[in-house]
């Protein structure tokens, strides 16, 4: 049975962003050793969006929240919490969500961000959705952005053909229908070595004696953090489906994070879901980090009916991990 709620947390907006300049595969043929058919074979990606110089991921979440507001007739001055999912923050301090409340012009905002990496949108859209359940708030948005590329050593095929920037916003209202159902989210601490981007916090500050210039790079190991991504997601969403006595044939779409089209059809092939209705926009967007499930229900929002099942998942360092389960009510 789904878990019943006094009061539902409902997506009754959503907005995105993508910088205008695209890093192709082409673009990094000439940067290192690799090819447009290589890249597409291991990770479907052909492109990707990078953020101009002089620009940060505080000014992809205000056009994130433009869009969504022009879009739907939402009034601004109405957000009483804002939460920003990001692992790329304008600056250490203060934070991004509150960069943005200023860019905005909003006052008095419960705001504040949170790095989960690329789990971060589910994990601050579960926190969204309890402070709107407990009824202390009643317009909550909640972004997922990041512009990656400032942590990206171009010249590395391993992480260069990845990660794009982007930004993606949801608001969140109370309901007495259904909006986000429930969710399952985990971590760990045990894939700290296999994902991370070492420089720049206390434990590896850049003014640090012998101090190593990779460390200011993002780092993966990509056989292990395949393999973990697959599991983890399965096993979270095939949990989640099993407490809310749901099958997949209950599920209208699944949103996985959008970090190798390989990972995404593992998935899917794993929980037994159709392609068709598996969601993916990476072929011309790349892994966004916090940004992608919101990025991607924003480019399919059209194809969305009103009472459709969306299973959304992700994985990302640390490892963090989980899925939730929404109905769509736009």
């Amino acid at each position: 049975m789904l878990r019943n709620k006094q009061q539902y947390a409902q997506i009754t907006a959503i907005g995105g962003y993508l910088p205008t300049t695209r890093r192709t595969n082409a673009d990094l043929e000439r940067l290192s050793d690799t090819s447009d058919e290589w890249i597409m074979k291991r990770t479907g990606i052909k492109e990707r969006r990078i953020l101009e110089d002089g620009l940060a991921t505080s000014d992809m979440a205000v056009e994130a929240i433009k869009e969504l507001c022009a879009t739907y007739q939402k009034d601004i001055t109405t957000i009483d919490a804002l939460l920003v999912a990001t692992s790329s923050p304008d600056m250490p301090m203060p934070s991004t969500a509150n960069i943005i409340c200023d860019k905005l012009d909003l006052t008095q905002v419960w705001a504040f961000d949170m790095n989960a990496a690329c789990s971060g949108f589910l994990y601050a859209l579960d926190m969204g959705a309890a402070l709107v359940e407990t009824g202390r708030y009643k317009n909550v948005v909640v972004v997922g952005a990041d512009k990656i590329s400032s942590y990206v050593d171009t010249t590395d095929r391993s992480t260069n053909i990845l990660f794009g920037d982007g930004a993606g916003a949801v608001w969140l209202e109370p309901s007495k229908e259904t909006g986000v159902l429930d969710a399952l989210l985990l971590s760990d601490g045990k894939g700290i070595e296999y994902l991370n981007i070492k420089g720049g916090g206390s434990r590896y500050p850049y003014a640090m004696e012998n101090w190593d210039s990779t460390h200011r790079y993002l780092q993966q190991d990509g056989k292990v953090v395949f393999k973990n991504a697959v599991t983890a997601m399965s096993q979270a969403c095939q949990s989640l489906l099993d407490q809310n006595g749901l099958t997949v044939e209950d599920v209208n779409w699944l949103v996985a994070h959008q970090a190798n089209k390989r990972i995404i059809d593992a998935v899917g092939k794993e929980l037994g879901i159709e392609e068709e209705k598996a969601l993916n926009n990476i072929t011309y967007s790349g892994n966004t980090i916090a940004a992608t499930i919101p990025l991607c229900i924003w480019e399919y929002k059209n194809q969305l009916k009103k009472g459709d099942l969306l299973l959304l998942t992700a994985f990302g360092a640390g490892f963090s991990w989980g899925a939730s389960l929404l109905q769509w009510n736009i």
